[in-house]
């Protein structure tokens, strides 16, 4: 297929393009930053007017797109006044979507997060492992953001029965080179507490955009998409026991089993991780089959 990924120069973008190119898609990377690689285009996706050109065509690069993967964001809290995230991320999603609606493209995979289920769980979370089954509890503005583009695919699909926008709710993102610090993250289980021990590999998190794009039915749905184990080497039931005592824990949890749960994504999109930091510390506790 042809396929514009918006942020293709950023942490998950890098390998996104990678394993679409790998896979044989022609892959355009959208973005204001980045090494200028082949595909690289410079867009700012504030302007729709830019948008939406580039997704029509570009001079000898393509003339009409069958998919946009929109990963482009100011990517987390705290990075930018308030204000300026809500503005830059969710002007940069109505465009897109809406470039997307005027193009006749009919699926769209974009990056929502983690953050809409209650992060940092400063509140506890309503029951472990979470889901996507309980109301969005988005606890800052980036979250906020993540929660109205969802709400605003949920009104474009309906406008659009043949149209399929899915959002994956990432969890934090971390490559190989990152693994080194999570022995670190034992000596204190509250470090960490925050997205309840959670990661996904970055080359999992293509996995997950390309079993999107091969299985989204039309419509709107969302998937947490996280690593299979956590980020600690203690038990999975140990630590939601000491750190979130009052919380109700639904079924019996592998002996690392991410608390996250990716049962849907599973199910549906056939998403599977195949990436863990233990493979990288093989001296370090090795899971059990979850």
């Amino acid at each position: 297929m042809k396929i514009a990924v918006t942020g293709g120069s950023g942490k998950l973008g890098r390998s996104v393009v990678r394993r679409l190119t790998q896979d044989g898609h022609n892959v355009l990377n959208l973005d204001r930053a980045g090494a200028r690689g082949p595909g690289y285009v410079s867009v700012d996706l504030r302007n729709y007017g830019q948008v939406l050109d580039v997704i029509l065509g570009l001079d000898d690069r393509h003339n009409g797109l069958d998919a946009i993967v929109h990963l482009a964001a100011i990517p987390a809290p705290g990075l930018a006044p308030d204000a300026a995230i809500f503005e830059n991320n969710i002007l940069s999603s109505y465009n897109v979507f809406q470039a997307v609606r005027r193009a006749g493209i009919k699926k769209v995979v974009y990056a929502s997060s983690e953050t809409v289920l209650g992060l940092p769980f400063d509140i506890d979370p309503p029951y472990i492992p979470v889901d996507e089954d309980y109301t969005a509890r988005p606890e800052s503005t980036y979250s906020l953001v993540k929660h109205l583009e969802e709400q605003m695919a949920i009104q474009l699909t309906r406008w659009d029965p043949d149209l399929s926008i899915t959002a994956l709710r990432f969890s934090n993102v971390m490559d190989p080179e990152d693994y080194d610090a999570f022995p670190g993250f034992d000596a204190d289980a509250k470090l960490r507490k925050w997205n309840l021990w959670g990661y996904i590999d970055a080359r999992d998190g293509a996995q997950a955009v390309v079993r999107a794009l091969e299985n989204a039915a039309p419509g709107f749905e969302t998937f947490i998409i996280a690593a299979s184990d956590t980020v600690m080497s203690r038990s999975s039931a140990e630590l939601a026991a000491e750190v979130f005592p009052g919380v109700e824990v639904v079924k019996e949890l592998g002996q690392h089993e991410t608390m996250l749960s990716i049962d849907k994504a599973r199910r549906l999109l056939g998403f599977e991780p195949e990436h863990s930091w233990r493979g990288v510390h093989s001296n370090r506790t090795t899971p059990t089959e979850d």
